[in-house]
């Protein structure tokens, strides 16, 4: 690329540009000009008219910048990508393609660059048919703006690279699963932090955890799936949670790219409580458009724990829009009597309420009351219920008899341990 600012151009059928701008800065494009053709149906050959691509044609020309990238804000078919760039003489993308650039580009881990090849091999797959069509017409194209290739051997590649990628990561998730048992069986509960793209998932895990998690405040800046401990306490007393933190959700992205994501996301379906993340400060049609979105993207992971939705960045707004808010979403029966917090992660307000209700909705919390002997292995294993269970009361006499809440996968396992140690179950 050039050393000057890159830039770029959108292509769009209707007004609404601000996501597809969000997405092309969040790869640093500076969005000069925009084309808006209003149409219901895209057309066959360009998805704008001809006229229009003619338009756009004549600005590149007239232009005194260069112009790097068009963008058109929907999903292109293979003949209508090839059909724009032979026209217009720049590259093109269609906002699934913008969406796996913004992947490769914020993808650290070994698994997420995995999932993002995965997805940007099945995006191009249909491509490679169109340009094999091509080229067996005479018309000899690049492949996706990257110079000439042999694109009947690239097809094979592609369909065996997919093929090693899904082995890899199938180990990676049969790895996973194997930590996700063992803190099972250790006593801890996983909350998993889901919702919209750029909602404050990340500051919020950061918040609770008192842990450094990177957070930008662009689109898609988290990729790999994070899992940090809660740090704080609910009514005086610390309770064995993790948290995980994973990919942001975005309207109309297709099934394939779920599918190539699910080894992370599948974080957020097995979790005991999902803490869903809105932006409760745009505007209650945009928050209750991006809330169904990501509902209907939990349902279709088959999620079934509890959900308790969290509106950040109230800091932003008056109380009474807050309250006009909550009653709209309510109404249009986003609420469906899931527990609802107003937060704000910057001010760290709503935090307490927020931990009281995803502890609320935690599943088989099981109460025991243990006596144990006075003794040094008996405060050891005190020391580890503190760890694995909420501990409510504690009394040293000639004994120790303790309260506890667990998860009841532990219950046998604390039960087992009490008598060991020669005590009992009150």
């Amino acid at each position: 690329m050039n050393n000057h600012e890159k830039n770029a151009i959108i292509v769009s059928l209707n007004d609404d540009i601000s996501e597809i701008s969000e997405l092309a800065d969040s790869l640093d494009y500076n969005v000069i000009k925009e084309f808006i053709q209003h149409r219901k149906i895209p057309d066959v050959n360009f998805y704008v008219g001809s006229g229009k691509v003619d338009d756009i044609r004549e600005y590149i020309d007239s232009s005194l910048e260069d112009i790097d990238l068009i963008i058109v804000d929907g999903e292109l078919k293979p003949s209508q990508w090839f059909a724009l760039e032979k026209r217009l003489q720049v590259d093109v993308y269609d906002r699934i393609r913008l969406i796996l650039a913004i992947f490769e580009e914020r993808a650290e881990r070994k698994e997420a660059r995995l999932q993002v090849k995965l997805a940007r091999l099945q995006y191009e797959r249909p491509y490679v048919r169109e340009l094999i069509h091509r080229a067996r017409a005479g018309e000899h194209p690049g492949l996706m703006a990257g110079g000439e290739y042999q694109v009947d051997d690239y097809y094979e590649m592609i369909k065996k690279q997919m093929k090693k990628i899904r082995g890899d990561l199938k180990k990676i998730r049969s790895d996973r699963e194997l930590h996700r048992q063992t803190r099972y069986k250790s006593g801890f509960y996983l909350v998993s932090l889901a919702g919209y793209t750029n909602a404050g998932k990340s500051s919020l895990l950061n918040l609770l955890s008192g842990e450094k998690v990177k957070v930008e405040g662009r689109l898609f800046s988290t990729l790999s799936t994070t899992i940090r401990r809660i740090r704080n306490r609910v009514n005086g007393k610390k309770v064995p949670i993790l948290l995980t933190d994973t990919v942001g959700f975005i309207e109309n992205l297709p099934s394939w790219i779920i599918d190539a994501f699910h080894s992370t996301l599948e974080e957020i379906e097995v979790a005991d409580v999902v803490v869903l993340v809105a932006d409760g400060s745009e505007e209650k049609e945009i928050v209750e458009r991006k809330l169904q979105v990501s509902l209907n993207e939990l349902t279709d992971l088959g999620v079934t724990a509890s959900v308790v939705i969290a509106l950040n960045k109230i800091d932003l707004i008056e109380k009474e829009k807050i309250d006009t808010l909550v009653y709209y979403l309510n109404q249009r029966g986003l609420m469906n009597n899931r527990l609802c917090v107003p937060l704000s992660i910057k001010e760290e307000r709503g935090i307490d309420l927020l931990l009281e209700n995803i502890y609320k909705s935690l599943p088989h919390l099981v109460e025991m009351t243990l006596k144990l002997p006075l003794n040094e292995k008996s405060q050891a294993f005190v020391s580890q219920l503190y760890k694995k269970t909420r501990v409510s009361h504690i009394n040293y006499n000639h004994s120790i008899t303790i309260n506890i809440e667990c998860n009841a996968k532990i219950r046998e396992k604390i039960q087992s341990k009490c008598e060991t140690l020669q005590g009992s179950i009150i």
